[in-house]
């Protein structure tokens, strides 16, 4: 049985989480004083084309079982809207508002995207392509 070559979905995934965490620490730690967007924005737009390109790689596979991929990867995203949206509503009572909210909340989207990717990569991998 030969392994088919795939993309390093998930060490680039990893790569790009670290980022948007590295972002979000770096907000967090100087927040609620005023703080330099440039270094966050920077690490998110690193994240962002991760993503991308994370995203393009996957869709050149050939015979991926992409059925299986969207069945599990669209549950993993509900459950990671809701996260997301749970930690947006904090970041709205704690009063955040301006380009720190902007930044925070673009950050979530790829953490809510690039998460259940990554898991429904993990399972679509090992699973038999149905075409």
């Amino acid at each position: 049985m030969t392994e088919r070559r795939l993309p390093p979905v998930t060490q680039v995934g990893m790569v790009s989480l670290a980022l948007i965490v590295a972002a979000g620490i770096y907000l967090s730690a100087h927040l609620p004083q005023h703080v330099a967007l440039g270094p966050a924005v920077a690490l998110l737009a690193a994240s962002a084309l991760l993503l991308a390109g994370n995203l393009v790689a996957l869709s050149r596979v050939d015979g991926f079982a992409w059925r299986r991929f969207f069945e599990v990867a669209k549950w993993a995203l509900l459950a990671y809207v809701i996260v997301a949206g749970m930690i947006e509503y904090a970041f709205l009572r704690d009063h955040l508002s301006g380009g720190p909210l902007v930044v925070l909340t673009l950050s979530l989207v790829v953490f809510a995207v690039h998460v259940p990717m990554l898991i429904g990569f993990t399972v679509a991998r090992y699973a038999e392509s149905s075409g």
